[in-house]
């Protein structure tokens, strides 16, 4: 082998340890650096996803249950609603594509220093791959794709990092990875 593909295989193998970048092995929602409050508002947002799986399929139920929990992680309020259809042997059979419309509530700073409807939050650093949070398995790599602009659009982010190389029919312990601090409601 020759160095440079011996280097190529080093870092492939440093990156599936999740030891190439420090940034990308803390815990998830561990908190970031800057601890202070942050007066936030709820803003409503809605989307709609398209989930095409070739290496993971999910019946509609088990959609609905990633994808909420995806979203709860990112700091989206507890009252959201989350639900898939389009499964074609029903909702609780897997299948290969399916239609997911969410309707939830994130945090965004305040306009206004002092609004009457200000909700006390902080940054938290977040991040999904295989086996984090727990919830997450080694073939979701075309949920987290899929759930892209979701992620990019209906949330503030900061420091974002959002890497996807999904393979069909593949999977690898390092084909995602999501690190971002994102406003979450704050303890009371």
């Amino acid at each position: 082998m020759n160095r440079i593909a011996l280097a190529s295989w080093s870092m492939i193998c440093l990156a599936a340890l999740g030891l190439a970048s420090p940034a990308l092995s803390v815990a998830a929602a561990a908190p970031t650096a800057d601890s202070g409050t942050t007066a936030a508002e709820w803003h409503p947002q809605q989307f709609t996803l398209n989930y095409n799986g070739f290496t993971t399929l999910y019946s509609c139920d088990g959609l609905e249950d990633k994808v909420r929990q995806i979203l709860l992680t990112f700091g989206a309020r507890k009252d959201l609603n989350v639900r898939a259809t389009g499964c074609s042997e029903g909702s609780t059979r897997p299948s290969r594509f399916a239609w997911v419309h969410a309707e939830f509530n994130t945090l965004a700073p305040a306009s206004d220093p002092a609004p009457a409807a200000a909700v006390k939050s902080t940054w938290v650093k977040v991040q999904l791959e295989p086996n984090r949070p727990t919830y997450m398995g080694a073939g979701e790599c075309e949920v987290v794709e899929q759930m892209k602009d979701m992620l990019q659009k209906g949330f503030k982010l900061r420091n974002a990092i959002y890497r996807t190389s999904c393979v069909p029919h593949q999977v690898s312990m390092a084909d995602y990875s999501v690190t971002a601090e994102v406003l979450k409601a704050a303890a009371p």
